[in-house]
């Protein structure tokens, strides 16, 4: 019986996905095989010596110490692309809020007083000062054209949007789903310098923290309506603040309240929305908890932020597992140990990403405990699993 904790509540659609009569799953359990969770920070989390898996349902990890579980030789995954549509119709409400000063006149109208004869008669004197602009023929600017970005694009151009995207990382395969009438941008400031609206689909990293700041500010069209559902980090607030006062900015439309952007007039906080729709949080869940069962049952990997892809069918044999430091000779040593122990490798397949390495072999004995602890004593290898 595996044990499965969750740090979060975690979708039913997706813990249904863990058959009850090989898993036991709940908010406080001891010694976890796998940790599922959402947006608790794991950051000061006392590991449990029995982790092999960390399962984050939803894209972004920084809540959690990749380094560290990579230092232990255990894989996070994540669930990328499951809440895209859910975003991608944030990201439109967003853009529509902005050009038509959505919020701004719905806070007018509910705050209006007297009978309705006089309501009436305020509403006809007020209306224009909420006048807006249509989206057809306007540039939108896409920065990252990840499973999110690529949604963004092409719903824009449905809606009759010219498309401008930067994203130097795009696959082949997300190229495939990209709409070819998206405009490909040389660079950042080429697109900040074209485009009417933008929108950010990047992660927080050293590289993109305050990509967007005062001096790209100015390189940008006047009345530019901007828009972050990504990460808070990656725009700075205090210059856009600045640029709205100064008439530049038309509008800001974030998922990342503060004190600085709450109550300005010309930004629209949301309360952290981009994923919280029921079909993205099963869609999430589902995702990660396939992922976490294939690992533990299979060893094999998908969708994994720090370990390498991969997918071996199972064979008639034992299958044995290892992590360990992307050094030469690694493969040697452990054909080595089993060859002493009289095992026959039936098929295997190694992989590397950066500093780890992630070998899979099928043997045709069950191997004794004297073989895994034989190939754990092996300088380098940071964990090794019989499955």
């Amino acid at each position: 019986m595996k044990k499965i904790l969750t740090l979060n509540n975690i979708s039913v659609a997706g813990l249904e996905r863990l058959p009850r009569d090989k898993y036991e799953i709940a908010s406080e359990i001891q010694h976890p095989d796998a940790i599922l969770l959402r947006s608790f920070k794991m950051h000061d989390m006392d590991l449990p010596a029995t982790l092999k898996a960390v399962g984050r349902a939803g894209a972004g990890v920084n809540n959690i110490p990749v380094d560290k579980m990579s230092a232990r030789g255990i894989p996070v995954f994540n669930a990328p692309g499951a809440n895209a549509n859910a975003v991608k119709e944030l990201v439109l409400a967003g853009m529509l809020m902005g050009a038509r000063n959505l919020c701004q006149a719905w806070e007018f109208a509910r705050n209006l007083t007297g009978s309705d004869e006089e309501i009436s008669k305020q509403v006809e004197a007020g209306k224009k000062n909420f006048g807006g602009f249509e989206l057809p023929g306007r540039t939108l600017g896409v920065i990252g054209l990840g499973a999110i970005g690529r949604y963004v694009a092409n719903a824009a151009l449905d809606l009759g949007m010219k498309v401008v995207g930067y994203d130097p990382g795009i696959t082949v395969e997300g190229a495939w789903q990209l709409s070819s009438s998206v405009e490909k941008a040389p660079s950042v400031d080429a697109l900040f310098s074209k485009v009417d609206f933008v929108t950010f689909h990047v992660p927080l990293v050293d590289a993109t923290k305050n990509m967007l700041n005062a001096d790209r500010l100015k390189l940008m069209k006047d009345n530019v309506v901007i828009l972050n559902f990504s990460r808070n980090g990656i725009i700075d607030d205090q210059a856009v603040s600045a640029a709205i006062k100064s008439g530049k900015v038309y509008a800001y439309v974030c998922d990342f309240p503060s004190n600085l952007l709450k109550n300005h007039e010309r930004v629209i906080t949301l309360p952290h929305l981009g994923a919280s729709t029921r079909e993205a949080e099963d869609n999430c869940a589902i995702m990660v908890a396939d992922q976490v069962r294939d690992y533990l049952e299979n060893g094999n990997i998908k969708n994994s932020v720090n370990f390498p892809e991969v997918h071996m069918d199972r064979t008639e044999g034992h299958r044995i597992t290892i992590v360990n430091s992307n050094v030469p000779n690694m493969v040697g040593q452990i054909s080595s140990a089993l060859a002493r122990q009289g095992l026959n490798i039936v098929d295997m397949l190694n992989k590397s990403r950066g500093e780890l390495a992630y070998t899979v072999i099928d043997v045709d004995q069950s191997p004794a405990e004297s073989l895994l602890q034989e190939i754990g004593a092996i300088d380098g290898v940071l964990s090794v699993r019989a499955l």
